[in-house]
């Protein structure tokens, strides 16, 4: 898919707001785009399994707002150069989503930029044990994608995962990435999750 219509989708996209005080986070979804425009592949992170928190889960990179980040765009640039040594300056930002809630009660925006696809990427080992990249193909194809129930305050839900070889996609992440998907490529995918309200702030075993 080009570039240019992922960006033409997210300037017609109104992201949702949440009128609540939460701690903030932001991540960047990057696209790996080639030469001719073409966004090939979708950049995950896994966490390492020594972290305290979210130990072993695949990940967008980013993290909590600092008192000094000017906006959550920079927090989202900053935490992206910290985990996977991705100059500022090689992201060309072309849209966000709206904010969604973690399960630790904490709202992640996510913003979306394209980045060359031979760009060079290095895991900071103190909190990563890998950077992976998964195909647009493969994550628009239904034929990936799968549902696992959840279950809180006497209500299901359908949360939407992926098994890309050894990595599963999954919590937030997997919430993050299919509402882009849904934005954008017209995937239609179900998404049903109880991440919209703050009485439902906290998602069970989610990212």
């Amino acid at each position: 898919m080009r570039l240019f219509d992922i960006e033409s989708k997210l300037k017609e996209h109104t992201p949702r707001v949440l009128n609540f005080s939460l701690p903030e986070a932001a991540v960047l979804l990057p696209l790996a785009t080639d030469s001719q425009g073409k966004v090939t592949d979708i950049i995950f992170t896994r966490r390492a399994s020594h972290m305290n928190s979210h130990s072993g889960e695949v990940a967008f990179p980013g993290g909590k707002r600092d008192t000094t980040d000017p906006d959550l765009l920079y927090t989202a640039l900053r935490e992206s150069q910290e985990e996977i040594s991705l100059i500022p300056a090689a992201v060309n930002v072309i849209g966000e989503m709206g904010p969604v809630v973690s399960r630790r009660g904490i709202k992640v925006t996510p913003f979306i930029g394209s980045v060359p696809n031979n760009v060079e990427l290095q895991p900071n080992l103190d909190e990563l044990d890998r950077i992976f990249s998964v195909p647009l193909d493969y994550l628009t194809d239904p034929d990936n994608i799968r549902f696992d129930q959840w279950y809180m305050s006497s209500k299901s839900y359908a949360m939407p995962s992926y098994q890309f070889g050894e990595y599963l996609i999954w919590g937030l992440t997997a919430i993050m990435l299919v509402e882009f998907l849904n934005i954008t490529t017209g995937t239609n995918i179900p998404l049903d999750a109880p991440h919209f309200t703050p009485s439902h702030g906290i998602i069970p075993d989610a990212n």
